[in-house]
């Protein structure tokens, strides 16, 4: 197992960090303190080649491996890119677009790929409902076959990007009695006859990020629109987590790199009781364990990467792992930057407490960590 990046790779890294910084970073607080969703922001990680960056060439895309990508998100979070939009690129092109590149047809994947690839649409995924969260079996919206169409009816629930979407892909029962083996996945376009979203629900963090419920209300689809095969719609949903334990936990690893940075800077420039607060232990420690958090997280995280570019399956354990340990243990870093700027660490301006909020999403979404402890412990 080799973790070293080539030159080429950290060389992008790089320029994505600069082009953060220069295009994206100056427009964050506007935006957060209006939470409101940050269009040009988004179209240009499309035009810089980010939201397309593992699809192949023939599709817009831009080839590149799954460590690439991974380095990508990473890059994004030590720019100092707000979580919101990194939430809103990792559900648009790893939940969506991924999921109809890896089962679409090749006219699904020409149609809809380009153009969720450069930006030109957003794209989100419905899976979860109001009373089908971390149990997906009990899910109640179904897609009736009828001629060559479905009818879909049922509703969704905290859809990233779900009230700007162009496209969304859709679980839904297409055969209720085998519960997680009779769910279907389907391509439902923004302006389909049946098909709506709801506002735009307001979070404690990732606050740029626009989530919403979808309704589906004898929503005809064409039969083409189906992704694979009926009844395997929950298979498809279990590949997404090959992304969301590396891709999607990226952007907190490049966050935490972030606050040390920040952090480092601050304790350095800051002087209480005549000496600069970075000589005193508690301050030391907090700058460690926030390093330490970085370190291991980011060893499991590019661990998965770099399996999926072995062509090695997905180890559900360790990407369980991965997922709950990003998740619960990101909290203590970013809840020491916050101490360690004091009174400015709880003001906006600062960033820390706007890292601080986002890092409570990870523990929830993508999998709750006692659901990750259910999947280690049963997997042991």
């Amino acid at each position: 197992m080799d973790f070293e990046f080539t030159r080429d790779q950290l060389m992008f890294k790089k320029e994505i960090i600069r082009f953060a910084k220069k295009e994206i970073v100056p427009r964050i607080q506007a935006f957060e303190l209006k939470k409101q969703f940050d269009f040009e922001s988004f179209r240009k990680l499309g035009e810089f080649g980010i939201l397309g960056l593992h699809f192949p060439e023939a599709y817009g895309g831009g080839g590149a491996d799954v460590i690439t990508t991974v380095l990508a998100g990473e890059a994004l979070g030590e720019a100092g890119v707000d979580g919101g939009l990194t939430l809103a690129y990792g559900a648009h092109t790893f939940l969506c677009a991924d999921t109809i590149f890896r089962h679409g047809t090749e006219a699904q994947r020409r149609k809809y790929i380009p153009k969720l690839a450069s930006g030109e649409w957003i794209g989100c995924m419905g899976l979860t409902e109001p009373n089908a969260g971390s149990d997906v079996a009990s899910m109640r919206t179904t897609a009736e076959k009828r001629g060559d169409t479905y009818v879909l009816n049922g509703g969704k629930i905290f859809i990233t990007n779900g009230p700007i979407a162009d496209v969304a892909v859709v679980y839904a029962k297409t055969d209720p009695e085998k519960k997680h083996a009779g769910i279907s996945a389907f391509i439902v376009e923004k302006g389909t006859k049946g098909f709506s979203s709801g506002p735009n629900i307001l979070k404690m963090g990732v606050c740029t990020s626009q989530t919403s419920e979808l309704f589906f209300s004898d929503c005809v689809i064409p039969a083409q629109n189906l992704l694979g095969t009926e009844n395997e719609g929950f298979n498809m949903s279990l590949q997404t987590v090959e992304w969301d334990r590396s891709a999607l936990l990226a952007p907190f690893i490049g966050a935490s790199t972030y606050m040390l940075n920040r952090c480092v800077e601050y304790a350095k420039k800051r002087e209480q009781f005549g000496r600069a607060i970075a000589q005193f232990q508690s301050i030391k420690h907090k700058i460690a364990n926030i390093r330490i958090f970085g370190e291991a997280a980011r060893g499991l995280v590019y661990r998965i990467a770099w399996c999926k570019d072995q062509g090695r399956p997905l180890n559900h354990l360790e990407a369980a792992v991965a997922k709950l340990f990003v998740g619960d243990w990101s909290m203590a870093p970013s809840n020491d930057a916050v101490v360690l700027f004091g009174g400015y660490g709880y003001c906006h301006e600062y960033d820390m407490e706007r890292i601080f909020r986002d890092s409570r999403l990870a523990p929830i979404g993508g999998g709750t960590s006692d659901i990750q402890k259910m999947i280690i412990s049963k997997l042991i």
